[in-house]
């Protein structure tokens, strides 16, 4: 009976042991753990587990960001304005309106990549793309998705009719597509045959391509999208890539999916490639169809394909260049390249501000969705909302008198004066005097970010202030201009995301406000970083 009891007791041990080692704990995880495509409050509770700002997959050290639970309206106060029986119904989840069914939105089931992986989204969810953190990438797009679409979602068969004149721009025709019977794909699994480019309204700086058709070349597909700060921050490596390995049968090829809806204009991306300098091809993906059928769910996110044209290699977010270098070394060398002379020094992952990682308990502000439709869906997940006001989410579509509190929440947007909560963005609804209206936020940050448009496409100047100064040469963002006067400000010339304020290093509760008289000044986000330079 002893030995008996001994054995039952080592069993139980044994079974209580493995039980607590298979569920993680939650504690913060490596910098670069990659996040799923879900609602935006699961999707930050990964973020804050692994960071909102981050670099490297194998970096040790987390990044904490602050949970949104406490600050802004209460539980009760949101269920009452999101709730299916209140008079905004129309807009919740639970009954989307037709219009906003899309076809050109991503599907969302989970991750194929074990690393990855989280738990299914809750088809009753709305998704969004609470991404733009240093190294965790930015998943899913649009709001507005609410169901899969259709794998037969139409798809235009001629290219935009604008087009700029340094840029070459082409539309797929049917003789682009391989004419020869389907063959089976792994969609974008590694170790599977890579899927086929679907549904590309255009193509900037090359002829229509084909994974077919370039057998015998090493492909890097990556997914991107131009206000996107994690694609902003991998281009400087593409473009390495891309100056070294052309020449010895790399291609790549930037799948431009879209977030916002000002994205799928065909003149902004070929501007934002002229201004970031991309030279490589770049596929306008606006139905989401090549998305799809790589089963992708970040932005950024890269697929390695052989010269047999099978999936090699895969990497969501920023971070491991070198590991990625190395493997286009030898996917190349596989397809008979002789690379003995091409040496180089492999790149290093952005390094992480000083004062940040230095700093005990430090937090990083989460990015920040001006749109009711994200608010709406990180609201459902349980993680509060992007706006600390109410009233901004209770009178959705339609201008609403706002007024900042005395006490503020951190890591939440306030408004002042006249403003209207729309469905991706935050627009200033009247002309107003002496910066009288406003919107400001307390962050934790080392830069700061913002995506900014008008719909009139008029220039319109935004004041910029930190902690109530205006911002010098020394904590400015690269696209903040310093008057005569000494004021701050952006002046926003077109859609794109703004780079406002660059400290010297970490800071932790510091307001910024932003102001601007021009009806036409519209917010869609803000993303923050910690990384030493840059955004």
């Amino acid at each position: 009976m002893y030995w008996l009891a001994v054995l039952l007791t080592l069993v139980v041990g044994t079974a209580v042991l493995a039980c607590g080692t298979s569920a993680p704990e939650p504690a913060a995880t490596p910098a670069q753990s990659p996040v799923d495509i879900q609602p935006p409050a699961t999707v930050e509770t990964a973020a804050a587990n692994s960071q909102s700002q981050s670099e490297s997959m194998t970096d040790p050290t987390p990044i904490v960001v602050p949970a949104p639970v406490g600050g802004g309206p209460s539980k009760e106060e949101l269920a009452a304005v999101f709730s299916p029986n209140s008079s905004r119904a129309s807009d919740s989840a639970d009954n989307p309106p037709k219009a906003k069914l899309s076809k050109d939105k991503p599907p969302k089931e989970t991750s194929r990549d074990p690393a990855a992986a989280q738990p299914p989204v809750d088809e009753a969810q709305t998704p969004v793309a609470p991404g733009a953190t240093e190294g965790v990438p930015k998943p899913i797009a649009p709001a507005s998705a609410v169901t899969p679409e259709a794998a037969s979602s139409p798809v235009p068969t001629e290219a935009p009719t604008k087009a700029t004149e340094s840029v070459a721009t082409a539309a797929p025709t049917a003789t682009t597509q391989p004419t020869s019977a389907p063959r089976p794909t792994g969609g974008g699994t590694k170790g599977g045959l890579a899927a086929e480019l679907k549904g590309i309204q255009a193509w900037i700086n090359s002829d229509p391509l084909t994974i077919d058709g370039l057998q015998g070349k090493v492909v890097l597909i990556d997914f991107w999208t131009y206000t996107c700060v994690n694609c902003i921050r991998t281009l400087p490596y593409l473009k390495e890539w891309h100056a070294k390995y052309q020449d010895d049968g790399l291609v790549i090829i930037g799948v431009h999916t879209p977030e916002f809806e000002f994205e799928k204009d065909l003149d902004n991306v070929v501007k934002a490639t002229r201004d970031y300098g991309v030279e490589w091809a770049v596929a306008q993906d606006n139905d989401f169809r090549t998305w799809r059928a790589y089963s992708n769910r970040y932005w950024p996110a890269k697929y390695l394909i052989d010269h047999e044209g099978i999936v090699r290699f895969t990497h969501f977010g920023e971070g491991q260049y070198a590991e990625t270098e190395l493997k286009i070394r030898e996917l190349l060398e596989e397809a008979g390249v002789d690379l003995e002379a091409d040496v180089f020094d492999m790149p290093l992952d952005q390094s992480r501000d000083q004062t940040y990682l230095n700093t005990r308990g430090a937090r990083v502000t989460r990015e920040l969705y001006a749109g009711y439709e994200r608010g709406l869906s990180s609201y459902r997940a349980g993680l509060g909302v992007y706006v600390g006001q109410l009233e901004y989410y209770r009178t959705r579509d339609e201008p609403a008198e706002l007024m900042v509190p005395d006490e503020v929440d951190p890591h939440l947007m306030y408004f002042n004066g006249l403003w209207k909560s729309e469905a991706e963005n935050a627009k200033h609804a009247r002309a107003s005097q002496d910066y009288e209206d406003f919107l400001e936020l307390v962050y934790s940050a080392r830069s700061v970010n913002a995506v900014l448009t008008s719909d009139s496409g008029k220039p319109y100047k935004v004041q910029v202030t930190q902690e109530g100064e205006f911002l010098t040469e020394e904590n400015k963002g690269a696209d903040v201009i310093i008057g005569e006067d000494g004021e701050s400000y952006v002046l926003v010339t077109e859609p794109k995301m703004y780079r406002l304020i660059e400290n010297p290093s970490y800071v932790q509760d510091r307001k910024l406000r932003m102001a601007s008289d021009s009806e036409h000044f519209g917010l869609f986000a803000f993303t923050f970083g910690v990384y030493e330079s840059g955004a």
